[in-house]
């Protein structure tokens, strides 16, 4: 595959693109301002919006705390010589420097809130997946009777997320436990150990892929992602680090890699039944591969059937699971909430767990690669293969992102989703962001300096514990 690197960026731009950067930036700030007001308007007015601080679940509450002065001191360290560090740094070193300031990270923002209710809490209530272990007894048994207790206003209902996803989420915890990890000291680590690994995951599958100097571009701003405030501590941390795994596992060059990145991806369809949107990403990752993509895609999909059919046959049918849970989201708080100020304050939650970056770096991939993409496409093979080939010659930068847009968008669109995104998208967040690539270098630190910004006023001005 041949990747048009001249086409990605440049950090030459005509002011009027500067400009324009400014003017996303303005409508980003604008969109956000919105969410909030309206959502304090529709509270104020006894809408069940079931967010105080809508549009994040969380409620206003501004104080300080012992990851205050520690997250500073990351956020700065990254901001000074990390940005430059990243594009000479040995791969290697990079990986692993990477992977423990994204911990770093996210232990300091969970500690705003405290040891304890930041970290060692977060998965202690009724709600959550720990609430159920002691009760698992018997895996086979659970799974067999797991799609029975979905539904609510039963003596044996299970817990709010335990019923809300299939079966792989809470076996996560209980394998924790059966292991000596049980707790949740042990849990929230998990989730922000697991949930850091994206920014090993992501690299690497660009420069699989040939997009080498993206990877070097992205990896800061995966350090200092504002949905780290999410990883730690919460589930989804987890699931992002998985379905990030699985996606880099199918990009590198071998087929047992590719079945095993198909084993955690078809895993990851028993963490969330929103996964199935994952495939995405999946199909744009294998359309990517410069060769061997159909034996990659079969290696992959016997992976995942693999999985696919372990479940089944202890009991639990997906198909099942996933209508039962339609029902049990309109029992509970979907039933109240508005899809009318969702299906938009949503794209305002997004904004402030991927960061103000977002849309100066998706506008610039459109500009940057897709036209120019499209062009060579035509004088190559002609408008009937015009569209795939245009895809290819873009590169990962360009396909990765829009096949996380396209995912983000059916999910929002579906009704399924509404609040709370800013940990349920997590998964499709960090591939978001790939889309970085394409600022020029002179801009980067502006814009990661906005995330920071972004995450030290959600942490700082919000309670974010549920």
């Amino acid at each position: 595959m041949k990747v048009l690197a001249p086409l990605r960026r440049g950090p030459e731009l005509p002011a009027r693109r500067v400009d324009a950067d400014l003017v996303v930036l303005g409508v980003e700030v604008a969109l956000v301002a919105a969410a909030v007001a309206v959502g304090l308007l529709l509270n104020a007015r006894g809408v069940g919006l079931h967010a105080d601080a809508a549009p994040l679940y969380a409620s206003w509450r501004p104080h300080l705390g012992w990851g205050t002065p520690a997250a500073l001191l990351v956020a700065a360290g990254v901001l000074g010589r990390g940005v430059r560090w990243a594009r000479t740094a040995g791969w290697g070193r990079l990986l692993v420097a990477g992977y423990l300031a994204a911990v770093a990270w996210t232990m300091s923002l969970a500690l705003v809130d405290g040891w304890s209710a930041g970290f060692t809490r977060r998965l202690t209530p009724q709600a959550e997946y720990l609430h159920e272990v002691p009760r698992v007894t018997d895996v086979t048994a659970m799974l067999a009777g797991f799609s029975a207790r979905i539904l609510d206003f039963q003596p044996d209902s299970w817990s709010t997320h335990t019923a809300g996803h299939p079966p792989g989420a809470l076996l996560v915890f209980v394998g924790l436990d059966r292991i000596g990890l049980g707790g949740p000291t042990a849990a929230a680590l998990a989730c922000v150990l697991v949930g850091a690994t994206v920014t090993v995951s992501v690299p690497v599958t660009l420069r699989a892929l040939g997009a080498g100097q993206a990877a070097r571009d992205v990896l800061p701003f995966l350090v200092l992602l504002p949905g780290a405030i999410w990883v730690g501590v919460s589930a989804d941390g987890i699931f992002t680090g998985v379905v990030a795994a699985g996606l880099a596992l199918l990009a590198v060059r071998a087929l047992v890699a590719a079945a095993v990145g198909g084993l955690l991806l078809g895993f990851a369809l028993y963490l969330s039944y929103g996964f199935v949107l994952v495939g995405v990403l999946a199909l744009a990752v294998v359309a990517l591969r410069p060769r061997d993509r159909w034996p990659v895609l079969l290696a992959a999909l016997a992976g995942a059937g693999t999985v696919v059919a372990t479940f089944t046959l202890a009991g639990f049918w997906w198909l099942d699971g996933y209508h039962l849970v339609v029902q049990r989201y309109h029992q509970g708080w979907a039933a109240d909430r508005p899809y009318g100020y969702w299906v938009w304050a949503n794209i305002a939650a997004l904004l402030l767990c991927v960061g103000p970056v977002l849309g100066t770096a998706l506008r610039r991939t459109a500009l940057a690669s897709a036209a120019p993409a499209w062009t060579v496409a035509m004088r190559w093979r002609g408008p009937d293969r015009a569209g795939m080939i245009a895809l290819r010659e873009a590169g990962p930068t360009v396909l990765l992102p829009l096949a996380a847009v396209l995912a983000v968008g059916a999910a929002d669109l579906s009704g399924l989703s509404k609040a709370e995104v800013e940990r349920i998208w997590l998964p499709f967040v960090v591939w978001l962001l790939v889309a970085a690539a394409h600022l020029p270098p002179p801009a980067q630190r502006f814009w990661l300096a906005g995330q920071v910004v972004t995450a030290l006023a959600v942490s700082h001005l919000l309670w974010t514990v549920s």
